[in-house]
């Protein structure tokens, strides 16, 4: 057996420089104005706080199996103890989805063949870690984000606007949100930024206007007594007014009362692009529809009305109406169940928030760009708004087969 742990001495950030990085470094004002337009980065990494990743460790065995899954895929080692007694650990990876988009298959994972892992210990389960680093028996290493395939931002070609009969343009097929990775390779320390940005850094690199992420290597969460508690306790996304602060007293983000811990939709604006999915559009003159790569959620947008029904029955994805105006698709949703705008903030919305987004095809950038506002005065103040940007996938929609293993999530293992 091979098992081995350290820990940490917090007087920087751990930088992993095993790995090249291709891509010409960006002017610092156009890096800084890369970080600020990325409102969706805020979202906790499912389960980072699990893990204690100011440690490292080490082990040594044989594949068991793996199970290429979502949120979050998991392989399970046997190894040998010092008495000759084997011991099953598991180790999480990325979710089945971004695996595959970055090249990986469950076929490298050969089950009896020799493995080796390194990364960070559960802070709540033995025999349980963090994949940063796997060497498979052919010598083959790869980094947890490791890249296999060329990322599709990264090979994005310009891309013909079609339209129909009518002249709507069309914007029917697979979309994907870029792939967020750690700037560490490993995923221990750094920022959690976009791939097209983190290739313009130096592993590890914190970009100016940008801080490590909560809960990684060396932050004061990963620190604390509570880490679970100090990563997913932030900042509401917008002031509450006193239903909305009565309404989130007892939830607690970090366990099944966020519904994506018991893989359940969360919202239309926190599904489309949280976890890195590949989105399906379907689109005819009268409705498109839309079927999300997280949860599975589908909406319709039912272009051929212009007033809601009158008994809307609620949904967590609401009843959608919209409208194409100069190429632009403006969707309004009303008819929501109460639910959560972010559980890693605690941001609630009840019955009456409602939403209005607007698409628009970028033929340049191969691109779905969506621009939002959504409000709730019976929950919170103001109006909260976000930008995202999805991109022709290279791989094709699939059902998002949701198997959450990690603690907390209170489902079976």
């Amino acid at each position: 057996m091979l098992l081995s742990c350290g820990s940490f001495v917090p007087d920087g950030l751990f930088l992993h420089r095993n790995q090249t990085v291709q891509g010409t470094p960006m002017k610092p004002y156009a890096l800084a104005a890369a970080v600020m337009l990325l409102p969706t980065l805020s979202s906790a990494h499912h389960g980072i706080a699990n893990f204690d990743l100011n440690k490292d460790i080490a082990i040594e065995g044989t594949i068991a199996d793996i199970a290429f899954v979502n949120p979050h895929s998991w392989i399970y080692v046997d190894v040998k103890n010092a008495d000759g007694s084997v011991s099953q650990w598991k180790c999480e990876l990325r979710g089945g989805t971004v695996l595959k988009r970055s090249g990986w298959s469950k076929e490298m994972f050969v089950t009896g063949s020799t493995i080796r892992i390194t990364g960070s210990p559960d802070r709540f389960k033995e025999n349980t870690c963090y994949m940063g680093t796997i060497t498979l028996a052919n010598g083959d290493s790869m980094n947890r984000y490791g890249q296999l395939v060329k990322a599709e931002k990264l090979a994005r070609k310009p891309m013909t606007l079609q339209r129909l009969a009518n002249g709507d343009p069309v914007i029917s097929g697979d979309w994907a949100a870029e792939q967020v990775v750690m700037t560490d390779p490993r995923g221990q320390a750094g920022a959690l930024l976009p791939i097209s940005v983190v290739t313009t850094l130096d592993p590890g690199q914190l970009p100016e206007g940008a801080r490590a992420f909560p809960g990684s290597r060396g932050t004061p969460e990963s620190f604390t007594d509570d880490p679970l508690g100090t990563t997913w306790r932030r900042p509401s996304l917008r002031p509450l007014t006193e239903a909305g602060k009565q309404a989130v007293a007892n939830f607690d983000g970090s366990s099944t009362d966020n519904p994506r811990l018991r893989c359940e939709t969360t919202n239309i604006l926190f599904d489309w692009t949280f976890d890195n999915p590949i989105n399906r559009v379907e689109q005819t003159e009268s409705t498109i529809t839309l079927t999300y790569g997280l949860m599975s959620l589908v909406r319709t947008i039912h272009l051929d009305q212009s007033d809601f029904p009158a008994n809307l029955a609620p949904s967590r994805g609401g009843y959608s109406i919209g409208h194409w105006d100069n190429d632009v698709l403006t969707v309004t949703t009303r008819g929501f169940l109460p639910g959560i705008l972010s559980a890693d903030t605690r941001t609630p919305h009840s019955g009456e928030f409602q939403v209005t987004e607007r698409f628009r095809v970028d033929p340049a950038q191969s691109a779905l760009v969506r621009e939002y506002e959504a409000v709730d005065p019976l929950y919170f103040e103001g109006v909260h708004q976000g930008r995202d940007v999805l991109y022709v996938s290279d791989l094709p929609y699939e059902t998002y087969n949701c198997d959450d293993r990690s603690f907390r999530s209170d489902l079976p293992d």
